[in-house]
């Protein structure tokens, strides 16, 4: 089958803003499976421009494929182009086979299938074995019923088939590099780039984020085989930089010592940049030399909130200390800390906002990213979202960057401004900048410099936005109004219990 997946352009302001572009990793993720099975496999990659909506339809519409596979790792402020794009490309292609996946359809697929009747079929959860399976009972013509892990219409009702097992072997799935012009995406300042994965999943019940729901569990890759797979990106297509798409890569310390270890067997030089926990660099304050040594430069921690009440309260299960010692740790070892720091919390003052800011400064870290709170359905925190006012309906904007719930205490004018003081302050006080004048490490003081100019941007974009082009609400409306209720208990369960079960490795799994 002619099969193309199609990465649309996301409207959030950290895709519009650095002028770099990162490849889609989800994508590539199902497309390399779905060439393995024979199928002629391509991709349209709309970030590019970003390409204009007429135009990516009609590029679409020119290659005439059997099936079109939609996702964005944005997930809600993408599905809205998604949806009007998917529906122009219906009514040009009626005989192509419109598929989507991803977070949000996995947590919509009623609401979408109800609303947007040209989707044919919705991928729910990993993608990679359920899309072989999916695609191989399209071009037979087969019923749908025995694919799990979908969602379609039948006879006006969307029906779910019952959640597909977590996969287990992460490298029985290959990654379809081939689908990308290496020499089209680069970060960290003009150097080439690509997403990289070490595991999926947290062990951790943050309950503000999706990880545990979607992944169900944490698991990891063969550590010695990620390390030869970077090697190869870098030597065959010149990659410099690799940035992993983990929310905690770390949470083993084994097999990331031995990943660390056999990257830096591999003897190249690149510079990776990921996300992890402050309580793991605080564990691996031994081995912090070999993270320096295999080319880590940049740890983004999520620290979420200075206050002790709040951590608790979002079942952070982290501590302040931690948080200040991780950060002394890695810049003992010439690495960057990047912390985020949260606002939007129901019962926030401006006294509070102004401790915050206090003690975001006290930390000491290389860069902040603040970001608002944000009620995505498949987090426990939308259940305690649930009654507060929405003040940004729009969902495009629901990119953590723009405020979108209300407070009790203050009106959303205020908060923004607390927000982009506590920015502003944490980053132009004098030891702040000093670093990015003088630090000793040219590719750190080169990383320090990129990450300014970058953030310079989204500072003014985002005043902009805040002042002319966003349209906020006052209507009374929900989050309950707007998204309606979670999940039901049925479904919920029968998520529980998949996480029990495991996918065979591709080639036993294969027809």
């Amino acid at each position: 089958m002619r099969i193309l997946l199609v990465n649309v352009p996301h409207p959030a302001i950290g895709s519009r803003i650095p002028k770099e572009q990162l490849p889609p990793f989800g994508l590539l993720c199902v497309g390399g499976p779905l060439i393995d099975d024979g199928h002629d496999v391509a991709l349209i990659d709309g970030e590019f421009g970003p390409m204009p909506l007429g135009e990516l339809v009609a590029e679409i519409v020119r290659r005439a494929p059997g099936a079109i596979l939609f996702g964005h790792s944005g997930s809600s402020s993408g599905h809205p182009i998604i949806a009007e794009v998917s529906k122009a490309v219906a009514q040009m292609l009626p005989e192509a086979r419109i598929v989507y996946g991803g977070v949000h359809p996995t947590y919509f697929w009623r609401e979408i299938l109800r609303d947007e009747p040209h989707v044919h079929a919705i991928v729910r959860g990993e993608g990679e074995e359920t899309a072989r399976k999916l695609m191989r009972v399209l071009e037979q013509g087969d019923m749908l019923d025995d694919v799990p892990g979908i969602a379609f219409h039948r006879g006006g009702e969307a029906i779910g088939t019952p959640p597909a097992p977590v996969i287990t072997d992460l490298d029985a799935y290959r990654i379809g590099w081939e689908l990308i012009d290496h020499r089209h995406y680069s970060y960290w300042g003009g150097k080439r780039a690509v997403v990289i994965q070490f595991s999926r999943g947290c062990p951790h019940l943050c309950n503000y984020c999706g990880q545990r729901g979607f992944w169900t569990r944490w698991r990891h890759r063969d550590p010695v085989k990620l390390a030869k797979e970077i090697a190869h990106l870098h030597r065959e297509h010149g990659v410099e930089v690799f940035n992993f798409a983990d929310e905690n890569p770390s949470a083993g310390r084994k097999p990331w010592r031995v990943f660390l270890e056999a990257l830096i067997a591999e003897d190249i030089s690149v510079t990776l940049v990921g996300s992890t926990r402050a309580d793991d660099i605080v564990r691996d304050a031994d081995i912090l030399h070999l993270y320096k040594r295999a080319g880590f430069e940049r740890f983004l921690m999520g620290m979420e909130n200075t206050d002790e009440a709040t951590l608790k309260l979002i079942r952070k299960g982290g501590a302040v200390a931690k948080d200040r010692e991780a950060i002394q740790l890695l810049r003992q070892h010439g690495i960057l800390s990047m912390v985020t720091w949260v606002a939007g919390f129901d019962d926030q003052t401006d006294r509070d906002l102004f401790r915050g800011m206090r003690q975001l400064i006290s930390y000491d870290a290389d860069q902040i990213q603040a970001l608002y709170v944000t009620p995505h359905r498949w987090t426990p925190f939308f259940r305690l979202a649930a009654d507060r006012p929405v003040v940004q309906a729009d969902q495009t904007k629901w990119d953590y960057k723009h405020q979108v719930l209300g407070l009790t205490r203050m009106p959303p004018w205020r908060l923004f401004l607390w927000v982009k003081l506590i920015e502003a302050v944490a980053q132009l006080r004098p030891r702040a900048f000093r670093r990015w004048a003088w630090h000793p490490d040219p590719k750190i003081r080169h990383a320090i410099r990129w990450y300014y100019r970058m953030g310079r941007r989204v500072w003014l974009h985002e005043i902009t936005d805040f002042l002319f082009r966003d349209r906020r609400s006052n209507d009374g409306r929900t989050v309950a109004d707007l998204l309606g209720a979670a999940q039901d208990h049925e479904e919920e369960a029968s998520r529980v219990a998949a996480r029990r079960k495991v996918i065979p490795p591709a080639s036993a799994s294969a027809a």
